[in-house]
């Protein structure tokens, strides 16, 4: 594929008369980690949600793959697709959040392999053979037959992660997968996060861990008051960022979580 993974053009999106994003411009290349940052409040949840299509776009368009979200109508307008195509683009993304919103019925395995099975439907014993195998990915392999009641929050959150995984998407979207977890329990979650950019994932990441925006990101976008602020390598958005608005958040969030 030639281009961006990912293109995003004159993104808005309101909620009745709030404007929560104010005309984004983004490219995400394959197999580039990507981490946004900024203050509570300023978009980078919604922004997340509109690349998954979990919310619709006010106005802008989004490319996945060089296919657009949505369909032009004779005028150019950008009209919602039927939710079977929708459901087919989703395919190609996989998303992790803040909650890990595990099936409470369902052991990790099959936790992991309800999608493959019923969105894909793979016959079982290949189901279970990824499964397993995304288990051991993410170091849960000897928790296969436990229910999320019996597994700590960093252990659901590799779950789910590993359930993201088995839909095999090309992208991999996090919102705050850490902000839920005690210190021990994150630093788990980040570690999958880490291998799963060493292989060559490609990764939008939400975050406040500046720790691993600075070891991981190859690019950090600085989202203020739903527009790009600034963006560029890690070593010089923590060391010389040209804007004042995010050398105060950082001077506040590194202050708030040294390292």
């Amino acid at each position: 594929m030639s281009g961006p993974i990912i293109r995003v053009e004159g993104l808005r999106k309101s909620f009745g008369e709030r404007e929560v994003l104010r005309g984004i411009d983004l490219e995400v290349a394959k197999g580039e980690v990507v981490v946004v940052i900024g203050p509570s409040g300023c978009g980078k949840s919604t922004l997340l949600r509109c690349l998954n299509y979990l919310e619709e776009p006010t106005q802008g368009r989004i490319w996945l793959r060089g296919e657009l979200l949505g369909r032009q109508d004779r005028d150019g307008r950008l009209v919602p697709r039927p939710e079977a195509e929708v459901d087919r683009q989703r395919t190609h993304i996989g998303m992790v959040f803040q909650r890990f919103n595990l099936f409470p019925h369902m052991t990790a395995l099959g936790n992991v392999i309800e999608a493959p099975l019923r969105v894909k439907r793979i016959p079982r014993d290949k189901a279970e053979a990824l499964g397993l195998r995304l288990l051991e990915r993410v170091g849960l392999l000897d928790r296969k037959d436990e229910y999320p009641a019996r597994l700590s929050g960093g252990q659901q959150q590799r779950v789910a992660i590993a359930r993201a995984l088995a839909m095999e998407p090309e992208v991999m979207l996090f919102d705050e997968a850490t902000s839920a977890l005690d210190p021990e329990l994150a630093d788990e979650v980040l570690q999958v996060m880490q291998g799963l950019a060493r292989e060559g994932m490609t990764m939008l990441v939400v975050t406040h861990e500046m720790g691993f925006a600075r070891e991981v990101a190859h690019r950090v976008v600085v989202l203020d008051a739903g527009t790009v602020l600034e963006q560029g390598p890690p070593s010089v958005i923590f060391s010389q960022p040209s804007q004042p608005r995010t050398r105060e958040f950082l001077h506040k969030v590194l202050h708030l979580r040294p390292e």
